[in-house]
């Protein structure tokens, strides 16, 4: 059995467990009515949500007109003896609580063919009832009454009056459907709604917050772009031209061949792309497609719009690092900065120095 099935078991179990558990706490009112025909002659009918079933007993309606037991009024015994024994025609069986158990006065009226078992409190508890407990005594609906209503049957029936009972279901209770519960649970359910509001108002907030934040710093970067992008060499190809002459030279964005007349930028890490094809890519990324050299910090752009961070470097130099290594200087403000010998590339990495001079012999 794999950890999901148990899992799914256990969770059943624990499900069923619960369910069981609030049906044990459940408890159901029953409605009783009396009918009677008083000494005038006058057909009497009373009713009250005043009964409760006992936990075994069906919840189901029973009709029957109500039996005392001969001798002891608590029906307690082998065998108690009811005016009537059998089903026909239908008979409740008035019992007192007392002197032996719920289980007993059950079993004895059902013996004799009873369809229902009242059981009426003991003296001096008024109209109050309890949850009678029976496992032994099922398949019979059994209720309890409060000591008032049981007492005013019996002394109806003790004066030669029939009383004919008609047991119907009433409503559930339990310890939620208490009103202190209800006033709990009301204010619970108000006070986890209102914290579940301000949490997702907050959650908003700060993503509406934190989106316009990041708007604001996109709307700054691709301005500082655009700066930074009006102050980088722009050149017209001509004929002749090392770019326009060999194959090996191409657009790294739209890769395509340079052709003379073609409008190019050249970055400050000395990498050319066509104008209309490098503009677009800056404003959106603003690193070279090739080296990832970030154009902003290497024209300086931030460092003029954040007069907190001093500027270490001279106005008319940058320096272009990767990966945190110092590679080489590019003098952008010098007019002499076409001078080719003044153009040398200094590199800290033995590497870049063999492919810098290698490239110099080839174009030698």
């Amino acid at each position: 059995m794999g950890k999901k099935t148990q899992h799914c078991l256990l969770l059943s179990l624990c499900l069923s467990g619960l369910v069981h558990c609030s049906a044990a706490l459940v408890i159901w009112t029953a409605v009783v009515e009396i009918n009677y025909v008083n000494s005038n002659n006058d057909t009497v009918d009373k009713y009250c949500e005043c009964g409760v079933y006992g936990r075994s007993s069906p919840l189901e309606k029973a009709v029957g007109i109500v039996t005392l037991p001969k001798g002891d009024p608590k029906g307690c015994g082998p065998d108690p003896v009811y005016n009537r024994n059998s089903s026909s025609p239908p008979w409740i069986a008035l019992v007192k609580r007392g002197n032996c158990t719920f289980t007993e006065k059950i079993n004895g009226a059902k013996r004799q063919g009873a369809s229902g078992v009242v059981v009426y409190n003991v003296d001096g508890s008024g109209n109050s009832t309890t949850h009678m407990v029976h496992s032994d005594a099922d398949g019979i609906v059994a209720i309890m009454i409060g000591n008032t209503l049981g007492t005013e049957i019996v002394k109806l029936m003790k004066n030669g009056t029939d009383v004919l009972m008609i047991i119907d279901l009433g409503s559930p209770h339990g310890p939620w459907m208490d009103t202190y519960w209800l006033y709990f649970l009301s204010i619970a359910f108000f006070i986890v709604t209102a914290a579940s509001i301000v949490y997702f108002v907050f959650i908003s907030a700060h993503r509406l917050y934190n989106l316009g934040v990041h708007r604001r710093a996109e709307r700054r970067m691709k301005s500082e772009a655009k700066r930074a992008i009006g102050r980088l060499q722009v050149r017209t190809l001509k004929r002749g031209d090392e770019e326009t002459t060999s194959d090996s030279h191409m657009c790294a964005v739209c890769i395509e061949s340079y052709k003379a007349g073609e409008v190019v930028t050249v970055l400050t890490c000395d990498h050319i792309f066509h104008k209309v094809c490098i503009e677009p890519w800056l404003l959106e990324r603003r690193t070279c497609p090739m080296c990832k050299c970030d154009i902003l910090k290497a024209l300086g752009v931030e460092e003029e719009i954040k007069e907190s961070i001093p500027v270490e470097s001279p106005p008319d130099v940058t320096v272009i690092t990767v990966a945190g290594e110092h590679m080489y200087e590019v003098p952008l403000t010098d007019p002499g900065s076409l001078d080719p010998e003044r153009h040398q590339h200094r590199y800290d990495n033995r590497a870049f120095e063999g492919d810098s001079e290698a490239e110099v012999t080839l174009h030698g």
